[in-house]
C-alpha cells in the first residue's frame, strides 16, 4: 500500500493541490493576493495558485508531524531574512495565512483540534490515501 511518506513531496504537493481546488470550503480571500509569506520575503507569491499549493503542503505536514499548532508551521515555513550588510537572520512565515488555511481545512473536515494543536483527522487520512494512490 502507497502512503503519503512513500511519495516525493513535490509530486504529491502538486496532485493533493489539484484536488483541493475541487473542495468549495478551500479558497483563497480576496486579501491573498496581496500578501507577502512572511517578513523574510521580499515580494508577495507570484504563483496564482499559491493558496492551493500552501493548503496541501500544510495538510501533508500535519499529516507527517502529529500534532502540531501555528507556531510549528510558522516555523517550518519560514525563512532567512536578508538585512543587507548584516548577516541573515531566521524569521517565521506568516501566521495568518497558515490559520486560515488551517480553518478551512478543519472545516472541509480533513483536521481536528486535539490538546497539543490540530491533528489529521480520518476522512483527511482517508483523503490523503486515495491521492497517494493516485499519484
Amino acid at each position: 500500500m502507497v502512503s503519503v511518506r512513500d511519495i516525493e513531496s513535490g509530486k504529491f504537493i502538486n496532485k493533493l493541490k489539484e484536488e483541493l481546488k475541487n473542495i468549495k470550503e478551500i479558497s483563497p480571500p480576496q486579501w491573498a493576493n496581496f500578501v507577502k509569506s512572511g517578513v523574510h520575503k521580499d515580494r508577495p507569491p507570484e504563483q496564482p495558485d499559491f493558496w492551493y499549493i500552501r493548503s496541501a503542503s500544510v495538510l501533508r505536514r500535519i499529516y507527517l508531524d502529529g500534532p502540531v499548532g501555528t507556531e510549528r508551521l510558522r516555523s517550518y515555513f519560514g525563512g532567512r531574512k536578508n538585512l543587507g550588510h548584516q548577516p541573515a537572520h531566521f524569521r517565521k512565515a506568516s501566521g495568518a495565512i497558515i490559520r486560515k488555511i488551517i480553518h478551512q481545512l478543519e472545516a472541509a473536515g480533513y483536521i481536528e483540534k486535539c490538546k497539543k494543536g490540530r491533528k489529521i483527522s480520518n476522512k483527511g487520512l482517508k483523503f490523503l490515501d486515495t491521492v497517494a494512490k493516485a499519484s
